[in-house]
């Protein structure tokens, strides 16, 4: 095994509160600490919190707006400069660029620690989606000077490497996602489910999973369900998630279910139980759930992005359109909607290209750049304006 690293991951958001940050939180500090690693979490307390786990520092924090369930860590600077004095890790890895991540890339580097940031948001689109465009330019700015004070930021694709590293993004490397194909399985399909649901055998289930709310692309989401259900009337829909849209969807589209916020093996059987899952989201930078209902045995239509863009090939293992075409990503939905066969064609197929993703391919990866980093930090530096001596 590799030498025993110390590692500090700070992040605003882990379970049980439930997004793609906080699971991949999860699976990054579960299988550091199965291969060895000492890894302490240092993140905001949360309602559930009692009493801490000694492998955790909880600090003080508020909610988000718009998201009750969810919590910015306060600025502990002189807290986290302090206890890393004390007990110095040999690197940190900081999730998430709210006010606790900027208080710890700045302790990080008072004390001389080798940081790694992920990339795990793409904050700047969100403005968009909630009328605050003109923000958007000034939090890419914002995001980009605190990555490049990081000494590397990772990504989960080429494609997001490629876009940041031409927006001035320094040393951003690629570190992808996996999936737990044990937990998300077509074997948890349940016929009871879909029975308690109002599903005949024959009637084709469409599923989305995620947040409901505006930056997730909701309204296609639920145009392509009425446009479905239009089509093919023994079609039913389902929303599983919560978000700041819930109450009001519930209230509009009472033809449609929405089954609120769901884990484990409950959210794995939703997933399992259904037939077509769509998710017409462009904020992602990867998008967990796709691999998610792939593993599960779920044709998937989606915009050629993201996750979708690097697993699913077009009209085989599932369906990627033009992001630009809004039309087209409904017309696939539901055209593959009346075709159970094929559905279930591709379902097999994409369970398949799921398998291929496993954490500890990824978990590998993160461990080489944790090396790395600590490797490039203890290089000695040369003094500025002095050119390297050629080979």
């Amino acid at each position: 095994m590799a030498q025993a690293l110390q590692v500090a991951v700070v992040t605003e958001t882990y379970p049980p509160e439930i997004n793609g940050v906080a699971n991949t939180m999860r699976q990054l500090v579960a299988r550091l600490a199965q291969r060895g690693h000492r890894v302490q979490v240092i993140r905001p307390r949360q309602a559930t919190d009692r009493k801490p786990h000694p492998t955790e520092t909880l600090v003080p924090g508020l909610p988000i707006p718009g998201y009750p369930g969810l919590r910015f860590g306060l600025p502990v600077y002189w807290r986290l400069r302090r206890q890393w004095h004390r007990q110095r890790p040999d690197v940190v890895y900081i999730a998430t660029e709210g006010p606790l991540g900027q208080a710890a890339l700045r302790a990080a580097q008072a004390v001389a620690i080798p940081t790694l940031t992920g990339f795990h948001t793409q904050f700047e689109q969100y403005s968009l989606h909630y009328g605050l465009g003109l923000l958007a330019a000034p939090i890419a700015r914002a995001l980009r000077r605190f990555h490049n004070r990081s000494d590397a930021t990772l990504v989960p694709t080429a494609e997001l490497r490629d876009r940041l590293t031409a927006e001035g993004f320094n040393k951003v490397q690629v570190v992808g996602r996996g999936v737990d194909t044990t937990l998300f399985n077509p074997t948890r399909r349940r016929t009871e489910l879909r029975a308690r649901w109002g599903c005949a055998p024959a009637d084709p289930l469409l599923l989305y999973v995620g947040r409901l709310a505006a930056e997730k692309n909701i309204a296609l989401v639920l145009e392509t369900f009425t446009r479905t259900q239009a089509a093919l009337p023994n079609a039913q829909c389902m929303l599983v998630g919560d978000g700041p849209e819930l109450a009001r969807l519930r209230r509009a589209y009472p033809q449609f279910r929405f089954a609120g916020a769901k884990v484990g093996v409950e959210l794995a059987e939703h997933y399992a139980s259904a037939d077509l899952f769509v998710f017409p989201s462009l904020t992602e930078t990867f998008g967990n759930v796709v691999p998610e209902a792939m593993a599960s045995g779920l044709a998937v239509v989606a915009f050629d992005d993201a996750a979708a863009h690097n697993i699913i090939r077009s009209w085989d293992n599932g369906i990627t359109v033009d992001p630009g075409d809004p039309g087209a990503f409904i017309a696939a939905a539901v055209a593959v909607a009346q075709d159970l066969g094929r559905l279930r064609r591709y379902g097999v197929k994409a369970r398949a290209t799921a398998e291929t993703l496993d954490w500890d391919g990824v978990i590998d990866a993160v461990e080489r750049c944790l090396f790395d980093v600590i490797r490039r930090h203890a290089m000695p530096h040369r003094p500025e304006g002095l050119a390297a001596t050629p080979e």
